[in-house]
């Protein structure tokens, strides 16, 4: 039986334990007709629906991803991301559902993999069992899969503004089903599988490791080994900003995350408990306005500069920080989580500059680095947890996600080749992938000509 196992808990300003809810055993009704008839039925029915509009909410980070993306990248590209948002979110349900998502929770196993055979895993012989609390949760195991779903194309969709303006479309294409298909559901089945970090105590509430940190460090070992953008690094040492195209874009981008984010982390609490979902709506808010306040005073001490695109990166931030533990950290830890956070994300951009690490929306930095430091905040701010285990538990995911995205991509990169050409990346993606700007009729927008010869045959066609 598969079982995403959580404890809810909600934690009052100094720390005080004030609720706490653990699942008990549940009544066997011998028929469908038996359940709808008895008194836990309406329950059912509600704390179901919340996982369902959660679910809703986490899909609408998928346009929140792909506006912060389109925003904060090149006119010229923009299609591309559209194009590659849209594919990664299809292809996350078709793939989490026909391969992930029994990997994920293939009930009993090992603790490291397991598989409990293709497809979403309903037996019609016995709905009591996956349509009734029998099923291991207050919900059925239609309204678990979709739910799931929508975290593992989160996971993917990251790595899309790491590459972004300069990978080959179909590269992408294979690295992203690779990734949702099989990384991805393995280090998630060792937590919320019920697998050995599960076991060992280690905790991570809704994902600032499991997917954040996932499509994080993913992203990361995809840009090590695909390379900076084109003028972005000056043979001098010198670093050249390559501009957003569109910063209200952007920034529409970002509160539509934030506002996905209450399913994300809120939906995460398995039911419609009215204490524990209200509380991590308030850590959760409170976090991601200290990371945002944070990111813009430290953007300001230390580069000079009122940077609106650190302001929106510092929410984003503090969402992630906050996201492994916002039903155990308390509102006053919650906004040191997210002021940190906020904090990190600005060092951990000029970091990667420095390093000469091209990552267009500072992906890695907000994910990646922050979800690292979200996970180890469970360990510091709660005393039930350990910061010890934390850190194994991120090392391990950490570790793995990473050797898995790299040696994929090296195949691909030392096989059919992952990078645009130069004329293409010059010229746009728009244009060279897919035939058609987009921005065409906008004055004043750089929508790019179609004066390579290179790219004129993809015109013609």
């Amino acid at each position: 039986m598969k079982k995403r196992i959580t404890t809810i808990a909600a934690l009052i300003f100094s720390g005080t334990l004030l609720y706490a809810g653990s699942a008990s055993a549940e009544p066997v009704y011998s028929s469908m007709e038996e359940f709808m008839a008895s008194p836990e039925y309406t329950k059912f029915i509600i704390d179901n629906l919340w996982v369902l509009l959660a679910a809703a909410l986490v899909f609408i980070m998928h346009l929140g991803f792909a506006s912060v993306e389109s925003g904060m990248t090149a006119a010229k590209n923009t299609v591309n991301v559209i194009y590659k948002n849209v594919f990664i979110l299809c292809t996350g349900i078709l793939a989490y559902g026909f391969i992930g998502f029994q990997i994920m929770y293939p009930g009993d196993f090992n603790g490291w993999f397991g598989f409990g055979g293709f497809g979403i895993g309903f037996d019609s012989s016995d709905p009591v069992a996956y349509l009734t609390p029998a099923y291991g949760e207050e919900m059925t195991i239609w309204t678990d899969f979709i739910f799931q779903a929508m975290f593992a194309a989160t996971a993917a969709t990251i790595v899309s503004g790491c590459v972004t303006g300069r990978i080959k479309l179909h590269v992408f294409m294979i690295f992203g089903f690779l990734l949702v298909a099989i990384s991805y559901p393995i280090t998630g089945s060792w937590l919320w599988g019920g697998g050995w970090l599960d076991e060992l105590g280690f905790y991570d509430f809704a994902g600032s490791t499991l997917v954040h940190g996932v499509g994080g460090i993913a992203g990361l070992a995809c840009i090590i080994l695909l390379g900076a953008r084109k003028g972005k690094f000056a043979e001098d040492g010198t670093i050249k900003p390559i501009l957003g195209h569109n910063i209200p874009l952007a920034t529409v981008g970002a509160f539509l995350l934030w506002f996905g984010w209450f399913g994300f982390n809120g939906g995460s609490v398995l039911s419609a408990d009215p204490v524990a979902v209200s509380f991590v709506f308030v850590t959760t808010a409170i976090s991601a306005a200290a990371g945002a306040l944070s990111a813009m005073l430290v953007t300001k001490l230390f580069i000079d500069k009122l940077d609106a695109t650190m302001a929106l990166n510092g929410i984003l931030a503090g969402l992630v920080g906050i996201t492994a533990g916002a039903d155990v950290i308390s509102p006053f830890f919650a906004a040191i989580v997210g002021a940190i956070s906020g904090a990190i994300v600005v060092f951990a951009i000029i970091g990667l500059d420095k390093m000469k690490l091209d990552d267009p929306v500072g992906a890695v930095a907000v994910h990646g680095v922050c979800g690292i430091w979200g996970t180890l905040a469970v360990g510091i701010f709660v005393a039930e947890f350990s910061v010890l285990t934390q850190l194994i538990g991120v090392v391990a995911i950490y570790g793995f996600t990473f050797l898995f995205a790299f040696g994929v991509f090296a195949a691909l990169k030392y096989t059919i080749g992952v990078r645009v050409s130069e004329a293409f990346e010059a010229q746009g993606l728009d244009i060279a992938e897919h035939g058609v700007p987009a921005y065409p009729n906008f004055a004043g927008v750089e929508t790019n000509g179609f004066e390579s010869p290179e790219l004129k045959p993809v015109m013609d066609k």
